[in-house]
């Protein structure tokens, strides 16, 4: 009943809106295919990206876990790391917290289930509570179906592949991660804390095991919002 309440929902009026979200879509299963080779070429049992996808959905999250468990850091720092860049989703749902007003307990789940940075991004360009609805469900849904197949033939291919680096998988990693935080790096507070983080990531890379410094780069906020409020 909850799934086909969600269907019911009004489709998005402008033609684009739902061209746009279908090529966010698209790219998203080509990253989920990346991700899938990744981390079975890493060595990780295919139904660990597989499990990951379903349960967890969370692209950045899923990378920077495999990522610091390939280079053999500790799970609980690959853990800590995941969540922490998870919490950014806490303010999200916050905004778009109106499309899932006066549903049932099962259809807030899953709408909790489907926040990304892609869902809510296109819901926040609506003024119309049934358009914001729309683009919530529409993108949130599609990205779920597209990056979970993409994580199935990634895992599918990955386990053929003995060497990541022969199709630049081993880059696709940094690659993707960049990609994920330049439309922040616009605000000067933004790009100043992310360039002390990094500087703090990469010192701290030189004597402590992988992990921990991904989680120390966190202290390159305080200094930045610091300067911020000083300066305002």
């Amino acid at each position: 009943m909850a799934m086909r309440s969600i269907w019911r929902t009004p489709v998005l009026g402008p033609a684009a809106a739902t061209r746009d979200i279908a090529l966010v879509c698209l790219a998203d299963g080509l990253v989920g295919a990346s991700f899938g080779a990744i981390s079975v070429a890493a060595g990780l049992p295919i139904w660990v990206p597989i499990a990951m996808s379903l349960f967890v959905f969370a692209g950045a999250a899923q990378f920077i876990l495999v990522g610091v468990l390939a280079a053999g850091g500790n799970p609980l720092a690959a853990v800590a790391s995941a969540l922490l860049v998870n919490t950014r989703l806490i303010p999200l749902g916050f905004s778009v917290s109106d499309t899932l007003t006066g549903t049932s307990p099962l259809k807030k789940l899953l709408g909790t289930h489907l926040i990304t940075d892609e869902a809510v991004a296109f819901t926040v360009l609506e003024d119309e509570p049934h358009r914001r609805r729309s683009a919530f469900w529409m993108c949130g849904l599609g990205l779920f179906v597209a990056w979970n197949i993409g994580v199935v033939g990634g895992v599918a291919v990955g386990g053929q592949i003995t060497d990541t680096a022969a199709l630049g998988l081993d880059a696709a990693f940094p690659a993707v991660l960049i990609a994920l935080v330049m439309p922040a790096l616009r605000e000067a507070a933004t790009r100043n804390a992310a360039l002390i983080g990094a500087v703090i990531a990469v010192a701290a890379a030189l004597v402590l095991p992988p992990g921990l410094p991904v989680l120390l780069s966190l202290l390159g906020v305080f200094p930045a919002f610091f300067a911020t409020n000083v300066r305002a």
